[in-house]
């Protein structure tokens, strides 16, 4: 299953996310869900860095984990394109719930 976790800033403003694990839709190479999820997650962070030019602290490892948080500074700044990954992926939620799972974190 893949576990994501979005942040939040003290006053409820997205600053985050981090996605773990594999959903198990199907093998390696032929997974549209970890696709899906993979696919919006690099684009989410490419765009908040590349594009955006905004300071992030990003970790990505060898097993497919992605953490990325921006300062609650720099929250307004990317709050449009947090909240448009979260849509997708609660899209994504309600079409596979037994491939990824959402949690919310202060």
């Amino acid at each position: 299953m893949i576990k994501v976790t979005f942040f939040r800033s003290e006053n409820g403003m997205p600053v985050g996310f981090s996605f773990k694990g594999h959903s198990g839709y199907a093998s390696s190479g032929s997974d549209i869900v970890c696709s899906a999820v993979s696919s919006v997650a690099y684009m989410t962070a490419n765009t908040i860095i590349e594009i955006m030019k905004i300071d992030a602290d990003v970790t990505v490892n060898d097993n497919g984990e992605m953490t990325l948080k921006v300062s609650s500074h720099s929250a307004d700044k990317v709050k449009d394109i947090l909240l448009g990954l979260e849509l997708h992926i609660n899209q994504l939620q309600e079409q596979y719930p037994k491939n990824v799972t959402i949690t919310t974190e202060v």
